[in-house]
């Protein structure tokens, strides 16, 4: 019998995030020079002129910075932001004004070395590069230019060089999804500070492409489950994985087999066989859940036109900045409200007993069933199934 580790699994805004965001990201264009096969934004080459101005974006950095202590994470997103020729200046504004900003660019000719040694020197905190795949033919296929997989890689190690933390970013497809035990062993040989698996939602260029289906998202994610012993790992538009660390959490203390247990697939059987041999940490504090935030609750996302919305990958607008204050919109609008509401939820999600810290993905909802509030199709748990309801239940009277 291991230890008891089901304490503290969850980290948690230190506030109500119905009352404020923990997150808040902002698409600074949507301009961009590569064309990713899974864009959500269906970038192009040009800016739009209608994009939040300077004077705009300073006043909306100014409205994040109101809203701490502790203030909110600030991402610069695209797009590409390095197509905006004021990047260096809001960088700078929003780190003057208390926010930790981190930029999430394209690796294109436009980021180099000395632009993030630059860029670090205005303030930026945290970068984000894209890995989806472990080999120059898989990624720059993803990326649909040729040459982009060695820039990151540079990038990434010029990253580091220069202080700023590094993410590492991985849209989980059916093309790439054999590759996620290379791209892992990269994450841990070089140091990255979060690896973030996108569980795709079929919009904009990712329509095309081939998702997973429920049972091999589970397998997959027992796999990340058993990386994050070793890496830290977050998903995103895959708030189950907090179910997942529950049970396997529970399953580590009772001495039981997760295999044996939840029944899991061959996808996971092939996945972990792979990944060996691997370095086995185990500490709590890797293990612990992803932040316990949702579309609409403790994230928001305001477009290059100053679109409101809970998710980037979810295309309905709750407001615009340009006419109401972002935190007014966040709080008081009828779609934020509904969005922080489980009670609200459709299908599955709503008598599940996981409910309360998944929520399941709102985006994936809509984009399937055309109603955000519906079942997340990507999950396959039925409610109820998994035999330590007691258990359960202890871990989230801890929330």
């Amino acid at each position: 019998m291991v230890a008891d580790h089901t304490e503290n699994l969850f980290r948690r805004p230190r506030f109500d995030v119905s009352h404020r965001p923990f997150i808040i990201i902002w698409e600074v264009t949507r301009a961009c020079d590569l064309a990713c096969v899974h864009c959500r934004a269906e970038a192009i080459r040009w800016r739009n002129p209608s994009e939040l101005t300077t004077d705009e974006g300073k006043q909306l950095l100014d409205q994040a910075a109101a809203i701490g202590p502790p203030a909110p994470l600030f991402v610069l997103t695209g797009g590409d932001p390095m197509k905006r020729p004021d990047l260096r200046e809001l960088i700078e504004y929003g780190a003057a004004r208390g926010l930790p900003v981190a930029l999430s660019p394209s690796a294109t000719p436009l980021l180099t070395a000395g632009t993030l040694e630059e860029l670090r020197g205005c303030g930026l905190k945290a970068l984000s590069l894209s890995l989806d795949g472990d080999s120059v033919r898989m990624h720059d296929s993803f990326r649909g230019v040729d040459g982009v997989f060695e820039r990151t890689m540079e990038l990434w190690a010029a990253a580091r060089a220069c202080g700023l933390k590094v993410q590492v970013n991985t849209t989980v497809v059916r093309q790439n999804v054999a590759a996620l035990p290379a791209i892992a062993r990269m994450a841990l040989e070089r140091n990255v500070m979060t690896w973030v698996l996108f569980f795709m939602v079929p919009t904009g260029r990712a329509s095309a492409l081939s998702p997973l289906d429920a049972d091999e998202c589970e397998d997959v994610m027992n796999f990340l489950y058993d990386v994050a012993g070793t890496v830290r790992v977050k998903t995103t538009e895959g708030h189950h994985f907090r179910r997942v660390v529950i049970q396997r959490a529970i399953l580590e203390r009772r001495g039981l087999s997760a295999d044996a247990v939840l029944r899991l697939g061959p996808l996971y059987q092939r996945l972990s066989q792979a990944l060996e041999p691997w370095p086995r940490k185990a500490t709590i504090h890797v293990r612990r859940s992803p932040m316990d935030i949702n579309a609409g609750r403790g994230f928001v996302f305001i477009s290059h036109i100053g679109e409101v919305h809970p998710s980037g990958f979810l295309p309905l607008a709750a407001g615009n900045v340009r006419k109401n204050p972002l935190l007014e919109i966040y709080r008081q609008s009828p779609l934020f409200v509904r969005m922080r509401d489980n009670r609200a939820l459709g299908g599955r999600c709503g008598p599940c007993e996981f409910t309360t810290v998944c929520g399941g993905s709102r985006s994936r909802a809509l984009a399937i069933a055309g109603d955000p509030l519906a079942e997340d199709p990507l999950c396959a748990y039925q409610p109820g199934s998994f035999p330590y309801p007691e258990d359960v239940a202890r871990v989230l009277e801890q929330r």
